[in-house]
């Protein structure tokens, strides 16, 4: 990276640390608190060696017996006691506030990370957002914790020091601080290599937590096509290329602490010498030399907290700037300023001249669909493979947004209507089943928290699951583990069934919800859906169609377009492509049937 480059990213970085502005105003009682506990243990520190320097002169012209020392032992000690009591305040206020701002900023985090479109998941790996929701939340919290502190020490503690060392004798302190600019130079060279470094460090951990995490969930298929190996040894480059940029890394961190007490013990050496010097001569009192050693000791941590404040500042600013481009990033779908909410949700829905695209020069996967479904009917979806069915519905749910023409649900634009209120009159199964890793009972009821036992037990039973369900040694209470993975496709496909019957919705939609059932258990579930149905309107996609022969109206979609529509009857008439897949299915049908006798 050229190094304008570099040095404007850095600048850039630091500005990203405004954002935690209006946190630290939302916790500024608890942060003035802690700031104010840490001044005072500053001030008392500072006051310690000028109490050893007058023991020690007073030892040196014996004009002090055992009582005085007693006097400023107990000063000491009482210092070092109210010491102890404030820094343990100041870290449980000012450490405890970072650790708030950081479950603050982690709520936000994810709150939008919930709003995004389903759009900005096709394009973002799972590994960079888990790295944003731990590394970087943990370095924003250490900048917005002992960040402050070292920044605090760093500024105040090193020049009361300073200011201290000048009060003594002003010769020596301008001898003892020389070291100072070459610690300056340092740091601000390091800090910029440091906010380089540990933004690749950042970029190269979410590249490996993303490894793990698909080799993880695609752990059947490794070892299926028995690729352990092969997974191993693509973890272990990414591996090392992790711990490449992190030794990177910590050849700079690494330098910091031992170039800073380095010129701090050369400024030992200059005190030792020249200060000896002067208290030979009488120039100054063997406890003015002592304190001055003493406050140098002291001055060692500020100069030291610039390292950290460099640092932790830099490593804050890097994640704090990853973070707030999600954050900024906009919700495509989202709410209008004047958004309705639909009461009593009818069911009537309406397609007019929909057409959709992915991309913007991409062909459309929606082409001019006009359909109509009135309320209390159902409408069957058929098409082969990537013949644009799931997208239709998904328009419908507003998962994404028509490129042209318009969805209407009771007769109002879906664009205009509150997500809530329109996803929330529409029982939704997609094609895709996803479970929870919880019980089933929590699963079923994931959309209707405050069901009942018994309203649980019968949308299961409508969904045909239940006898299965009751099957299982712990019942309701079964774990399905990670996405369902106890479970099979049937079973997962049923369970997401029933927990969409369950919030007892104006409009169930269907997505190929049981293609992974066999036939029997199909119709046995349609004839309960048959019951579920009426009174509400139905969309139901499939490849079956015996899953949509019953629908009160079907259209078949071809490459995006409704090629042809009307009842099960109607288009077997037709003798186009409803036909000839149904002839198919009947001779698979007849060949399963075959099977089996033999």
């Amino acid at each position: 990276m050229p190094e304008a480059e570099a040095n404007s990213k850095a600048r850039g970085g630091l500005r990203n640390l405004r954002t935690l502005v209006g946190y630290f105003a939302r916790y500024k009682k608890t942060v003035a608190a802690g700031l104010l506990c840490l001044l005072v243990v500053d001030a008392m520190q500072l006051v310690i060696p000028r109490i050893i320097k007058m023991a020690v002169d007073d030892l040196t012209v014996g004009g002090i017996d055992r009582s005085g020392l007693v006097d400023y032992a107990l000063f000491i000690a009482g210092l070092a006691a109210g010491i102890a009591v404030l820094r343990f305040f100041w870290r449980f206020l000012i450490i405890g506030t970072s650790r708030h701002i950081e479950e603050d900023l982690r709520n936000r985090l994810f709150r939008h990370l919930q709003r995004l479109s389903a759009r900005y998941y096709s394009v973002t790996k799972t590994g960079d957002l888990m790295a944003h929701a731990t590394n970087d939340l943990n370095a924003v919290r250490m900048a917005s914790g002992i960040g402050i502190v070292a920044a605090t020490d760093a500024l105040i503690l090193g020049l009361a020091t300073i200011g201290f060392m000048l009060a003594l004798n002003v010769r020596l302190t301008l001898l003892a601080l020389l070291p100072m600019p070459v610690i300056a130079l340092f740091t601000l060279r390091a800090g910029k290599l440091l906010h380089q470094r540990f933004e690749q460090v950042q970029e190269t951990f979410s590249d490996l937590t993303e490894t793990v995490r698909e080799s993880i969930s695609g752990v059947r298929v490794v070892k299926a096509y028995v690729q352990e190996d092969h997974e191993l040894a693509r973890l272990a480059d990414v591996g090392k290329e992790y711990v490449r940029k992190n030794i990177r890394l910590v050849r700079i961190w690494g330098a910091f602490f031992p170039v800073i007490m380095l010129f701090s013990s050369m400024s030992v050496v200059i005190i030792i010498f020249f200060g000896g010097r002067q208290v030979m001569v009488g120039s100054i009192t063997t406890g003015d030399l002592v304190a001055f050693t003493s406050y140098l000791g002291i001055l060692t941590w500020p100069m030291m907290a610039i390292g950290w404040v460099v640092n932790v500042m830099q490593r804050g600013a890097a994640s704090m700037g990853r973070i707030d481009k999600i954050l900024e990033t906009p919700a495509e779908i989202a709410d209008s300023p004047d958004a309705e909410t639909l009461e009593d949700v009818r069911g009537e829905i309406e397609f007019r001249d929909v057409t959709f695209r992915y991309e913007k020069d991409a062909e459309p996967a929606v082409r001019d669909v006009s359909v109509r479904v009135a309320a209390g009917s159902t409408l069957g979806v058929l098409g082969r493979t990537g013949s644009g069915k799931s997208t239709l519905v998904n328009l419908l749910l507003r998962i994404h947004e028509p490129t042209e023409g318009s969805v209407h649900l009771d007769g109002h634009d879906v664009s205009l209507l509150a997500l809530s209120s329109l996803r929330g009159a529409i029982g939704y199964v997609p094609q895709d089943t996803f479970l929870f890793s919880d019980t089933i009972r929590e699963n079923i009821r994931f959309g209707a928290p405050e069901a009942t036992e018994d309203e649980v037990r019968e949308a299961a039973r409508v969904a045909g699951i239940l006898d299965e369900i009751e099957s299982f040694p712990d019942a309701m209470d079964s774990l399905v583990g990670e996405r369902g993975v106890t479970l099979s496709g049937g079973q997962k496909q049923r369970i997401a069934i029933a927990r969409a019957l369950l919030v007892d919705p104006a409009v169930l939609v269907l997505d190929d919800a049981l293609s992974a059932v066999d036939t029997a258990t199909e119709e046995r579930i349609q004839k309960e859906l048959e019951g579920a149905l009426r009174g509400r309107t139905g969309i139901i996609v499939s490849h079956r169609i015996s899953s949509i022969r019953h629908a009160d109206e079907i259209i078949v979609l071809d490459e995006g377009r409704i090629i042809e529509r009307g009842t099960h009857e109607e288009l077997l008439a037709l003798e186009g492509l409803y036909r000839s897949i149904y002839e198919r299915q009947l001779l698979e049908a007849e060949m399963d049937r075959s099977d089996r006798t033999e």
